[in-house]
């Protein structure tokens, strides 16, 4: 009976074994992070200290998963958690982003669960079947809203009008 429980343990445990490709925000805020950092002094790359310094400027961000991942590992004011010495340190020594992402998982599995968020691209799809939901997300995005529609065909002309100005011809 215990050996079958054990058994079952490792299984959950393998089953749980990080995957660079399931890290999307992970590896892809920090693979902009050193690129940042590479066009910076020698001195600012070698020093975990300063790399500290740049890396809650570029938390500072727009992105609400960028955001998310940097409270996460403690690099805004309101984290609760201080992991940035995780990325911090192994960062000045060049440690490949995808390892770096790797050691974070270890620590917060969470790290792994942040995804991005879908584009629509408004120049190939047809608007007038998508959801609601989606075309509010379009008008957020590029700074519009839609106070007093109701009806799907009132978010499908206001979607239309933002495709027909990003170069879209045919609706």
């Amino acid at each position: 009976m215990q050996s079958t429980i054990f058994v079952l343990a490792l299984l959950a445990v393998a089953a749980a074994k990080y995957d660079p490709k399931n890290c999307e925000v992970c590896v892809t805020f920090l693979g902009k992070f050193r690129t940042q950092l590479d066009a910076l002094d020698a001195s600012v790359q070698s020093n975990p200290d300063k790399i500290e310094t740049e890396l809650r400027k570029a938390c500072k961000t727009k992105q609400p998963k960028d955001e998310r991942f940097c409270w996460y590992i403690g690099a805004t004011e309101t984290s609760a958690t201080g992991m940035t010495q995780v990325v911090t340190k192994p960062m000045s020594f060049h440690k490949p982003v995808e390892k770096i992402c790797g050691d974070l998982y270890k620590k917060d599995a969470q790290i792994c669960d942040l995804k991005y968020e879908k584009q629509i691209d408004l120049k190939t799809v047809n608007i007038k079947k998508l959801k609601v939901k989606d075309l509010r997300k379009i008008l957020e995005q590029n700074g519009q809203d839609c106070k007093g529609c109701s009806e799907k065909s009132e978010f499908v002309k206001k979607v239309e009008a933002i495709a027909r100005e990003q170069g879209r011809t045919e609706l």
